[in-house]
């Protein structure tokens, strides 16, 4: 829980009987962890070896303040081997670093030299420029997950970017759920229910 103030607002504040001094600390956080203390619930290859509910009581020891400040969260299941030893499948490195610049460029253009992901709640509305279907396909996505207001503008901040990588002027439906799916891949389900 101590990540919470750098991840919310990129400082870290530190109190001594004298006082306190607040820092700068703008981060870039990627975790790991996994499905439950032995590793292996939901595997489909290996067994849990964890007691009933075990697992869930460990997914919970994270936080829902910490995890709602996390902009995507991505399951990896298992590789088949025939994938591992394949080789890089889709675009080439090159191609991909050429796509995310001209986005960046566009992000920092557009909101003034910020990039998307430090874009205040109202401002990044106002870059996505939603329409009319999209405000309702976002209020659903958040309605239909239970999204916080943070929940709701760091989707947005994400589909902002999707958009920009894609070319897009303002945000669409698809870079909507594609966000969405990345935050919580159950919440696409969910919606089509």
């Amino acid at each position: 829980d101590a990540l919470r103030q750098p991840l919310e607002d990129g400082t870290v504040e530190l109190s001594r009987a004298r006082g306190s001094v607040r820092y700068p600390a703008r981060l870039q956080l990627v975790a790991a962890m996994n499905p439950c203390r032995c590793g292996w619930h939901g595997d489909s290859e290996r067994t849990c070896r964890c007691a009933h509910g075990e697992p869930d009581r460990y997914v919970r020891r994270v936080s829902g303040p910490l995890l709602d400040r996390l902009d995507m969260r991505i399951e990896m299941p298992r590789m088949a081997p025939a994938e591992l030893v394949a080789g890089p499948v889709g675009e080439g490195s090159a191609v991909v670093a050429k796509r995310i610049r001209a986005a960046r460029e566009r992000a920092l253009e557009r909101n003034r030299g910020r990039a998307n992901a430090h874009l205040a709640g109202s401002a990044a509305v106002h870059a996505c420029r939603l329409g009319t279907r999209e405000k309702a396909l976002m209020t659903d996505l958040a309605t239909g997950a239970g999204m916080t207001g943070r929940g709701v503008h760091r989707v947005l901040r994400v589909a902002r970017t999707i958009a920009d990588l894609a070319g897009h002027e303002r945000v669409e439906e698809t870079d909507l759920l594609a966000a969405a799916g990345l935050r919580d891949p159950l919440v696409l389900p969910g919606l089509a229910a």
